[in-house]
């Protein structure tokens, strides 16, 4: 089992900037491919950043694509979503995710392929 324990939320004007936390425990961290989720009310929740366990591919959908940038530390245990220039759109839960198991690729970006998730934390972006 991964536990995944998301921090950094909050309230910020356009324009403005927030770094996302994701602090892991449980089995190898460094095993597994890690990714970002949103979720706005009323909406699916939705791919926002991907990163292979070793930490040399990432991938972003064009929504977030040079602003948004995620790192990971393995000696750590943690996984971080520096958010830039943030629109009102960008406004949602945010969730941190883990795979628990290779299924072929080095990132995934669909829900259905990550098998731990956090318990969310909010962003909330002003006009």
């Amino acid at each position: 089992q991964v536990q995944l324990v998301e921090s950094g939320g909050g309230l910020v004007q356009a324009g403005g900037s927030l770094r996302l936390s994701c602090a892991a425990s449980g089995r190898t961290f460094s095993s597994y491919a890690m990714g970002w989720f949103r979720q706005a009310p009323g909406k699916e929740r939705e791919f926002v950043a991907t990163i292979s366990w070793s930490a040399s591919s990432t991938y972003y959908p064009d929504s977030v694509k040079g602003r948004f940038t995620i790192s990971r530390d393995n000696a750590k245990n943690t996984v971080t979503l520096q958010m830039n220039s943030l629109k009102p759109e960008d406004t949602a839960v945010y969730y941190c995710a883990a795979v628990g198991r290779y299924r072929g690729r080095v990132y995934y970006t669909k829900v259905d392929e990550y098998d731990y998730w956090g318990q969310g934390t909010q962003v909330t972006v002003s006009s």
